[in-house]
């Protein structure tokens, strides 16, 4: 296995996790890579490791570089360990290398996964020279942990960014213009929604660092390096942290016996007749992580269920979980279903609608066993008038 260079004398030595489809709760369909920078420098210096079960992997892509016995400064960037479980490995390959991490997260973190070692803090703003090349951390707290920061070469013009701007995407490639590039943007835009969005203010902090520094590359810990569409996820990373999407609908739902679903098509149609961009998700079909990127850029977000045991039914009730923990708000809003004899359900999906942060744009929409083709009509009707109000 060998180290790809990214610039000279500077090196990917990562880990392509090929086969893993779920990381914490959110699927991986493209697997994942995990991003590892290595500097020959009068210091050698690595920039985080991988995940425990690829030390020797990034052990080997070292070693087709430089022995690994003679690397000087260890940068952990962040604790969790798809980024510092090669810590342990690397400790005993290069015993005299000093571990640099934030403080006093990263020490607290380290020393708590690691056990006690001469770990060196770093805060916000200090540099580390290792030779020709200087390093300066920069601290981005609650991105997505306490302890997180980057590191910035101002001489080479690169960032390493960690977790900001990654996207889990197993690929033989490693920079953005070697892969289809919609496909990144896509990943990366999965990951933001999934594991960033709850931070956008932090985000917006972190994009506004990183824009002022003007890196010519940025070299995450998941996916491809940015090298030719910096401005590109620039630009996204700045609209997504925003967290004001200013168009386009989803409609997600489950059914028993296909009222509610009646009533999920007929609501689709209706944002479809007044030009509002939708998609229509089927929580039976639609792993909640497939859906929340949407949620991302969508202005309306629209959650049906039927009653079952007077509940809505388990997989709504997963998705509403996941996506409240995540904290999209500045949305627009209503809940609908089909009932028998209770309807209980309808109303604790607006209730954990509200505690999503999103504004009700139209009372819950309730239908009894089947609903006719008149009352479907009606409730796109109901649909259309809301619609035209809010876009007015």
């Amino acid at each position: 296995m060998k180290a790809v260079k990214v610039k000279e004398g500077i090196y990917w030595v990562g880990a392509i996790d090929w086969s893993v489809r779920n990381f914490h709760g959110y699927t991986t369909n493209r697997g994942a890579t995990y991003g590892a920078y290595l500097i020959i420098d009068e210091k050698i210096t690595l920039i985080d490791t991988a995940k425990s079960t690829f030390s020797r992997e990034l052990l080997e892509r070292i070693s087709s570089v430089v022995d690994p016995s003679k690397i000087d400064y260890i940068i952990a960037n962040h604790v969790e360990m798809d980024h510092s479980g090669g810590i342990p490995a690397m400790k005993e390959a290069c015993p005299d290398a000093v571990i640099i991490t934030s403080g006093p997260s990263g020490v607290k973190g380290l020393t708590a996964h690691y056990g006690e070692y001469p770990y060196q803090a770093v805060k916000g703003g200090d540099t580390l020279s290792i030779g020709k090349r200087t390093l300066t951390f920069i601290q981005t707290p609650m991105l997505h942990w306490p302890d997180n920061m980057v590191t910035y070469c101002p001489e080479e013009k690169i960032l390493f960014s960690n977790d900001a701007f990654g996207q889990h995407f197993a690929s033989s490639e490693r920079f953005d213009d070697e892969v289809d590039l919609g496909v990144v943007m896509y990943e990366a835009k999965k990951y933001f929604a999934n594991i960033v969005m709850c931070y956008g203010k932090q985000a917006q902090t972190a994009w506004k660092i990183v824009s002022d520094l003007e890196p010519e590359i940025i070299a995450p810990a998941h996916g491809v390096i940015w090298r030719s569409h910096v401005k590109e996820i620039l630009d996204a990373y700045k609209k997504w942290s925003d967290n004001s999407p200013e168009s386009g609908a989803i409609v997600v739902f489950d059914s028993m016996w296909h009222s509610t679903e009646l009533m999920a098509v007929a609501i689709t149609e209706a944002f479809t007749s007044q030009g509002i961009p939708v998609k229509l998700f089927d929580l039976k079909a639609n792993h909640n992580s497939d859906i929340v990127p949407e949620v991302l850029t969508s202005k309306y977000v629209v959650v049906g269920s039927p009653t079952l045991n007077n509940q809505m039914l388990p997989t709504v009730a997963s998705f509403l979980c996941y996506l409240k923990g995540l904290s999209p708000k500045n949305r627009k809003a209503f809940a609908f279903g089909s009932y028998g004899w209770g309807g209980q359900s309808i109303k604790l999906v607006e209730e954990e609608l509200k505690a999503c942060g999103f504004e009700i744009c139209m009372d819950m929409e309730r239908q009894a066993y089947v609903p006719t083709n008149e009352q479907l009509r009606a409730l796109e009707e109901r649909v259309e008038q809301m619609i035209r109000e809010n876009e007015a």
